[in-house]
């Protein structure tokens, strides 16, 4: 996948989750680099993209998922940049406790199986909404500001 903005804020929603579950000093310190390398990753290119060293098309790339809509209910994203990366913040965390179930689905109950099999397929297509959202927000924002100039 190409990076975007909100691919990158994804990556940083996830290290921030990895941070908040381990307590082992080697693991935090390596996240707080990981994190440190994503912040700046994010200014270089909030700042490639405002020079015009980033051609438009390439600040957006659709996940573009493909699945039966019927019955596959996912959470409408609108909103603000703001909004939206509060939104994939949130469904990074839903999606980390749900990723729990799957690492100990020996012990899920039969009949919950397939309910922690659809939560986590419906929250990833969430999850690339929100990246999408951002990615075309971002664009838009670039966008104006070109033809304002």
């Amino acid at each position: 996948m190409a990076e975007t903005l909100g691919s990158l804020c994804d990556k940083l929603t996830i290290i921030k989750l990895k941070q908040f579950h381990t307590d082992d000093a080697n693991k935090l310190e390596s996240l707080t680099a990981q994190e440190q390398q994503i912040q700046s990753e994010i200014d270089g290119f909030i700042s490639s993209a405002l020079n015009g060293d980033i051609p438009i098309e390439r600040l957006t790339f659709s996940a573009n998922k493909i699945y039966k809509q019927s019955g596959n209910t996912v959470a409408d994203v609108f909103g603000s940049l703001g909004v939206t990366f509060s939104q994939l913040a949130d469904v990074n965390c839903r999606l980390w406790h749900q990723q729990e179930y799957v690492y100990d689905f020996e012990n899920v109950p039969a009949n919950k199986k397939n309910d922690v099999v659809k939560r986590l397929a419906l929250l990833n297509l969430e999850r690339n909404r929100c990246i999408d959202h951002i990615d075309k927000q971002f664009q838009a924002f670039i966008q104006r500001k070109s033809d304002d100039q």
